[in-house]
């Protein structure tokens, strides 16, 4: 759970159960699409990814898709190379918003197709389709949509 930003190891603080609870549930639906239909794999936030940079990141919750993996005939223990198809960030109060911006850029500069960023306090996600701006704002009444 922890990022290397800049050569510096930034540790991810202990996120509490309401962090914890929605990356779960998060990952039940996720798998729950994607598993049957054998589209790719879904990651928890222990597995990073080693951007052109350097830097190594650890999104909240991370698909990788079929196309993405080919070539691996098994996972590695270590690092996989660029960024998920999707990489979604679940804020927690410590993040800024310099933080976010910067992982979304990276995300899309090494491959992601696709970013959410879920604030929990303020009930809303952000989804990005490239690094510029939020494709769309979704609230609680909304429904995500790949």
């Amino acid at each position: 759970m922890s990022d290397i930003f800049n050569g510096e190891l930034t540790d991810k603080e202990n996120l509490g159960a309401l962090h914890g609870y929605t990356c779960s549930l998060l990952v039940m639906a996720l798998m729950n699409y994607i598993l049957p239909r054998e589209l790719g794999i879904i990651l928890d936030s222990s597995t990073a990814f080693t951007m052109k940079n350097g830097n190594k990141r650890s999104p909240d919750i991370s698909f990788a898709s079929r196309d993405k993996l080919k070539g691996l005939t098994e996972l590695p223990d270590g690092f996989l190379d660029g960024s998920p198809d999707l990489a979604i960030e679940v804020l927690s109060p410590n993040n800024t918003i310099a933080e976010i911006d910067q992982k979304i850029v990276e995300y899309f500069e090494n491959g992601s197709r696709l970013v959410w960023v879920i604030n929990l306090k303020l009930r809303y996600v952000l989804v990005y389709r490239s690094a510029l701006e939020p494709d769309r704002l979704l609230k609680q009444s909304d429904s995500l949509r790949w």
